[in-house]
């Protein structure tokens, strides 16, 4: 007779379930979030060679994500672009509406799914150590990056090389450290809960 032996099921804690009253605390952070993105997205430098600008959103998305988790990552970040179709001012230089869909908008489609990456990853601890988060943010970013150059691509009828070079090339600096100033942050935030 062999009796099973059933392991007890990992729960997944990222920041966001620390707060106390689970619907209306996700409501909020969901909302918080996106708006948070938001906020960012109103950092904006407009590079003359390309027609996507450079903007603070990306890291809103990539502390969003860890932060929330997968679920509530991609609520905020649906959120965020379905609330900005439907005319709420906060995507880069305050546009929003059906004039927003432009050959940037891959982008903020992007966003949902990159947050969904790095919420999944957070769930599994990543989010605990700098070096663990800076390999899930980069998967984060090549997925927001496959769908906003593919979209940039065609939109305007471009090449591969022509998209790549106008829609990811000039944004790898600027990336690059706002994943390093993301995966500093989440695990500084864990340590200080840990605090207390």
């Amino acid at each position: 007779m062999s009796t099973a032996v059933t392991m007890p099921r990992r729960q997944t804690i990222v920041l966001a379930d620390l707060i106390p009253g689970a619907l209306v605390r996700d409501i909020l952070l969901v909302i918080g979030a996106a708006g948070f993105v938001g906020l960012l997205a109103q950092i904006t430098i407009h590079l003359p060679f390309t027609p996507v600008p450079m903007t603070g959103q990306t890291l809103g998305v990539l502390v969003a994500g860890t932060t929330l988790g997968w679920k509530r990552a991609v609520s905020s970040m649906s959120f965020y672009a379905l609330a900005g179709m439907a005319g709420v001012p906060w995507f880069a230089d305050h546009a929003n509406g059906y004039h927003a869909v432009s050959s940037s908008f891959g982008y903020i489609i992007g966003f949902v799914l990159c947050a969904g990456f790095c919420g999944f990853f957070a769930e599994r601890g990543v989010d605990r150590s700098v070096l663990k988060s800076v390999p899930a943010m980069i998967i984060g970013e090549v997925v927001l990056y496959a769908v906003g150059v593919t979209w940039l691509a065609v939109d305007l009828h471009l090449s591969a090389r022509t998209a790549l070079s106008l829609g990811f090339t000039p944004f790898l600096i600027g990336d690059s450290m706002k994943i390093v100033l993301a995966s500093v942050l989440l695990p500084g935030a864990w340590k200080l809960v840990g605090r207390r």
